[in-house]
């Protein structure tokens, strides 16, 4: 199994080594609430990421039949740039399409929310590849939550980092009884402070997080070496022990992914269940992918130069370093 899994990362590696290049793992989305005061009159709260004083150059498109009310208000709060601004509406929103500007250039998407007065709401998940929504008249629950339940799917799936620290747990990982302990731990883990930071009991600054995460990639190469090798430590022995421990720091990562929407409070339970839903789902599609090319290289029994073997253990350490670092100093940048 560890002879495949090593073929099967070698491809997955290099991709993610070409992606990690150009990109450290950031998929929070950009939010955009609207709130119908009147028929014809919304409050609009705009929020997309930021780092210090640099925000990403998205912007929303309303209708022709929209005006601004007065200026907007904007400011830069939790490494985000919110902006508050009244719009109104000559015939409403209802059946219009809102346009986000500079989505299609991004790798992130845009949490769509848009309140009725009467109670009703319509959640919407904008792509880069699609950059625009509908206002619909009215919209169902399922739909809502099919919403966060795909974001959940997207954030571990898009969060290569999140995905290269799982692989590397099944490359230390010697049978399918540990596997199950230690993909559990991890759940269990990142489940745990999941819900306490969106919940609000507890918060981690975003550009220390994202340098600790990726340490614990950086961490995960020197012990796929010495698994290689034949040797032992702690992580080899027991490593759902690892696994849960690094677990708690990626929790707090994929909180992000909902923490920084800023939704209502009412709303934040049954948000937070479908999102992690949503990432444990993703997880085990991960999970199960490798398993079954394994089982398909397995039966085509082929061997790979020893020096291949090699190629996922400094994998994994060259893009922990590599992001351990760029983090460090993006980190250190934005405290000055």
């Amino acid at each position: 199994m560890k002879r495949t899994l090593l073929t099967i990362f070698r491809t997955i590696s290099l991709f993610a080594f070409m992606v990690g290049l150009l990109q450290a793992h950031e998929v929070r989305p950009a939010y955009l609430q609207m709130r119908q005061i009147t028929s014809e009159k919304y409050e609009m709260l705009w929020k997309v990421p930021a780092i210090g004083d640099r925000r990403l150059a998205l912007y929303v498109q309303l209708p022709e039949n929209c005006k601004p009310v007065g200026a907007p208000n904007g400011m830069f709060a939790s490494s985000a740039y919110i902006e508050r601004s009244n719009i109104t509406c000559n015939g409403g929103l209802a059946g219009k399409k809102i346009y986000i500007d500079g989505l299609s250039s991004t790798v992130i998407d845009v949490l769509a929310r848009v309140e009725r007065p009467d109670g009703t709401k319509q959640i919407a998940r904008v792509l880069a590849s699609d950059p625009s929504f509908v206002v619909e008249a009215a919209s169902t629950r399922m739909q809502a939550a099919a919403t966060y339940l795909r974001l959940g799917v997207d954030h571990i799936l898009l969060g290569i980092d999140h995905l290269l620290f799982v692989l590397g747990l099944l490359l230390i990982v010697k049978d399918r009884w540990m596997l199950l302990k230690t993909i559990s731990s991890f759940t269990l883990a990142h489940s745990i402070t999941l819900a306490i930071a969106t919940l609000g009991y507890a918060s981690a600054p975003i550009p220390p997080l994202n340098a600790a995460i990726a340490l614990s990639i950086l961490f995960l190469g020197p012990e796929i070496v010495r698994k290689e090798r034949g040797e032992t430590s702690l992580t080899i022995r027991h490593p759902w022990i690892v696994a849960f421990a690094f677990g708690l720091l990626h929790g707090f990562g994929f909180a992000s992914g909902l923490t920084a929407l800023g939704l209502p409070r009412t709303e934040i339970p049954v948000a937070l269940l479908l999102f992690n839903v949503g990432v444990e789902l993703g997880q085990l599609l991960f999970v199960l992918i490798i398993l079954q090319l394994g089982r398909s290289f397995r039966s085509l029994e082929i061997r790979w130069p020893r020096w291949v073997e090699a190629v996922p253990s400094y994998t994994v350490g060259t893009l922990g370093a590599f992001w351990t670092i760029q983090r460090t100093v993006m980190m250190l940048g934005a405290l000055r």
